[in-house]
Parts: structure tokens; C-alpha cells; sequence
């Protein structure tokens, strides 16, 4: 565990100490594009915070390289190459279309490549357990088949939820914890050397994400872009197929009374289909949604919209960090419930906790559409918009009366309306002051910064 540990804290550390003059570089290069109408950012913010996530990467893989217990994890396999490989291809091509937009066919047809080249390098599946069957052996093209399908289905998945700052960060940083605790189970309490490499990925995926996070957070200072959603993706769902595709069952039948009652105790995380679903389980149904939606519409299924769903919690009604925090939930609970089920599937408080914590997300998913009203006694302890509607309009009638006796408004330009009325007052999502939703509040935008300077 310390050596993992220890990776963990080095990846972190190298990944926010880049993050800094990696801004600083993208903002130069000009990889700040024009706001776009799905985005809820005021102001153009530089992307390419991939390249501080890949050297992260780079630097937890070579500091496990030299520890001791770490070290077999390379000699014996050549999934941490395989890994590096795909990454590094899977990278250079998110930096380009960060810098250039490039076209979406053309990532996807990177992203199979990028997952055939770590299937080259064997880093695919061989079998799938199947509960009540056992080990159902893959043919070759089957197994690179479905490897290839669930790289890139991981990697659309993440990059799809990453629109809001640090959603996609912080959703993949909590599935990679909770890998990480069911990877370190099968490789230190059942002893199968074969799940080490899987647990060393989640480390290092933890790392880069809790490094890029600081960096990330509402309001963000730099976007990971593409190459930085697409490579969590392929690190996480490198992670999905070590694990699952390249752990015999046969092992476990040792510690679980037979291979058919191995692989049905192992099963709510172990089939290779169901596992990407599990652990990141909103951003795969924010994935199908989204297919449904704009196929419906007649659209592509790469057209972009604002029909995810953090943008449908923001047009609930919730803040910027409302939403994400409801996210974070949400990944949270489906992802160690799912684990915890896996540990103990016959224990009846694991069931009842997580439906007892699905039913307070709903009331914090719902909570917008309640209007409470605090006491008179602590009014002045809370918002405008929780206090009496007389209170408010009384507010609103002194604004109004002092505004008519101080100066007149300006010409076509309606008075801005205080208190309760101006929490009623309707505003568009991705406009500056609705509800927090916006990075930046209104300020010139950079060119109009520097024709005023050069006009001096």
C-alpha cells in the first residue's frame, strides 16, 4: 500500500505543479476558443490541461518502475507499455483538436486505433465469466473486438460529462477510488499477482485528477479539453480490461468454494460490459441519452446540444457547484455501492443504505422546486429569496423609491428589480449571475483589453 501511496502522491504533485505553466502555454498558443452556446463559461478559458494530466501520467509510471514492490508489475506484464502507448496517441490527438478542432470522426477513428495499439501490446480480453456458466473463452478477433468497444465507449462516455468545471475530473477521480479499493482486493486479500497492474492505473488515474482538480474547480481556470477527457478515459477503461479480461476465475475459485460460485460472487463488477456501467454509470447513461436525443432529433450523434444532464440541473435550478456536487453523489454512491455489493452481496444494511442515500439524492436532486420560507426571527440570516414575500416587496418598493428620488434610469434600460423579485425574474442558463452557473462574472473580453491598451 505505501507504494502505492507513493505513486499516488508523486503523480499528484507533478500533474499540479504542470498545470500552472501549462495555462500559461495555452494561452499563448491561443488554445482558447470562442465561446460556444452549450458552454456556461462567460470568458474564453485555455484548454490543454491534458498535457499537465499526461505528465502526471509519465511520472507514475516511472517513479512504480524503481519500487520494489512495484517493480514486477513490469517485468512480468507489458500492460503498463501498453497503456503508455495508447495514451500517448490518444493524447497527442485531443491536443490537436484543442488547438485546431478536428473533425469527430477523426477522434474516433483515433480512439480504435489507440485501442488497437494497446491490444497489439496485449493488453486485452481473453475471457469473460459468466455467472452460473463459468470462464467462457474469447476467440481472438472477439476479444480485441470487444476490448476495442469499450475503450472507446469509456473514452466518449467521460468526454461527454465533461462540461461543467471539475464534473469530469472529480466523477472519474471517484470511480477510480472505488477501483482502486476492489483492484487492491483481488491482488492483496486474494494474492493474484495478475490484478496489480489494474490497482498501480487507478492509482495513478486518482492522481491525475486530484492534481488537475485545484486547478479545475468552479470557476475554472483551465479546461482539460479533449486531451485530458479522452486520456482518463482510456486510463480508466485500461484499468476495466486489465482486471476483468486477464484475471483467471479459476484463482478465485480457490477462496470462494468453485469457479461457478467465484464468478457469480464477483459478478455485479466483474463482466467486462457491466463494469464501465458500475462505475461511471452516469456518464454512460448521459451517453445513451444524449445518442437517443439527437438521433431522434435528426441530428448527428456527434452534434453538440445543451441536453446533458448538468445542464438540465442548472436549468432546474441549482448552482454551478450544486450540480456538480449532486453529480459527485450520484458517482459516489453507484460506484461503492456497487463494490460494497461485490464484498458482501448477502448483507441486507448495504441494500438498505444505498436505498436510503438514493432517496436523499432525489430530495437534493428536487430541491429547487421547494420554496421555503425561514422564520421572521432569521430573515436577516438568510437569502432574499428565502425570506416573506412582504418582506421582499417592502424591500423592493424602498430600492424602487430611493432609485426615483437619486437619479433617473437610464433611457430604454429597465431598473433592476431587488430582493425576491429578482430571484423570480427568469434568466437564461450560461448567462452571468444564474445561480452561480458562470465562471467569470461579465469583464472585456481580451481583444477589447488590448485595443484599449494600444489606444492609450
Amino acid at each position: 500500500m505505501r507504494e502505492y501511496l507513493l505513486t499516488l502522491c508523486v503523480t499528484v504533485a507533478v500533474t499540479y505543479l504542470l498545470t500552472g505553466p501549462v495555462r500559461k502555454f495555452a494561452i499563448a498558443a491561443g488554445a482558447m476558443p470562442e465561446i460556444r452556446a452549450r458552454d456556461v463559461h462567460r470568458e474564453p478559458t485555455p484548454r490543454l490541461g491534458g498535457i499537465a494530466m499526461f505528465g502526471g501520467l509519465c511520472a507514475g509510471l516511472l517513479v512504480a518502475d524503481h519500487l520494489h514492490n512495484l517493480d514486477g508489475v513490469f517485468e512480468l506484464s507489458n500492460e503498463p507499455r501498453a497503456l503508455l502507448s495508447g495514451a500517448a496517441l490518444i493524447w497527442l490527438i485531443g491536443v490537436l483538436d484543442d488547438k485546431f478542432e478536428i473533425d469527430a470522426l477523426i477522434k474516433l477513428g483515433a480512439q480504435m486505433i489507440s485501442a488497437g495499439v494497446m491490444v497489439m501490446q496485449g493488453l486485452t480480453i481473453l475471457w469473460i465469466p459468466v455467472p452460473g456458466i463459468g470462464t467462457v473463452l474469447l476467440t481472438q478477433w472477439q476479444g480485441n473486438l470487444l476490448t476495442v468497444a469499450l475503450v472507446v465507449i469509456t473514452i466518449n462516455a467521460v468526454n461527454f460529462v465533461d462540461g461543467l468545471d471539475g464534473l469530469a475530473a472529480g466523477m472519474v477521480c471517484i470511480a477510480s477510488a472505488a477501483f482502486f479499493m476492489y483492484s487492491y482486493r483481488i491482488w492483496y486479500g486474494y494474492g493474484i499477482e495478475a490484478a496489480a497492474p489494474a490497482t498501480l492505473f487507478a492509482a495513478i488515474l486518482m492522481g491525475m485528477c486530484l492534481g488537475f482538480l485545484p486547478h479545475n474547480m468552479h470557476p475554472a481556470r483551465i479546461f482539460m479539453g479533449d486531451s485530458g477527457s479522452m486520456l482518463i478515459g482510456l486510463v480508466l477503461a485500461a484499468a476495466a480490461i486489465s482486471i476483468t479480461g486477464q484475471v483467471d476465475p479459476d484463482a478465485l475459485a480457490l477462496f470462494a468454494g468453485g469457479e461457478r460460485n467465484a464468478t457469480h460472487a464477483m459478478f455485479p463488477v466483474f463482466i467486462p460490459l457491466v463494469l464501465p456501467l458500475t462505475i461511471i454509470a452516469l456518464p454512460m447513461a448521459d451517453l445513451v441519452l444524449a445518442i437517443v436525443r439527437r438521433t431522434w432529433n435528426g441530428q448527428s450523434p456527434f452534434a453538440a446540444d445543451r441536453g446533458h444532464l448538468h445542464h438540465r440541473l442548472l436549468e432546474i435550478g441549482h448552482s454551478h457547484s450544486r450540480a456538480v456536487l449532486i453529480m459527485y453523489f450520484w458517482s459516489a454512491l453507484i460506484a461503492f455501492g456497487t463494490v460494497a455489493y461485490s464484498v458482501n452481496s448477502a448483507s441486507m444494511w448495504i441494500v438498505l443504505a444505498i436505498v436510503a442515500l438514493s432517496a436523499l439524492g432525489l430530495v437534493l436532486l428536487l430541491l429547487p422546486r421547494f420554496t421555503p420560507r425561514a422564520p421572521r426571527w432569521a430573515e436577516g440570516l438568510v437569502p432574499p429569496r428565502y425570506r416573506h414575500a412582504a418582506r421582499a416587496a417592502e424591500a423592493a418598493a424602498e430600492a424602487a423609491a430611493r432609485d426615483a428620488s437619486g437619479r433617473e434610469p437610464e433611457s430604454g434600460r429597465e431598473p433592476e428589480p431587488v430582493g425576491a423579485l429578482a430571484d423570480a425574474r427568469p434568466r437564461a442558463a450560461g448567462v452571468s449571475g444564474v445561480n452561480g452557473a458562470t465562471a467569470l462574472g461579465a469583464h472585456s473580453r481580451p481583444s477589447e483589453r488590448r485595443k484599449a491598451e494600444s489606444a492609450r
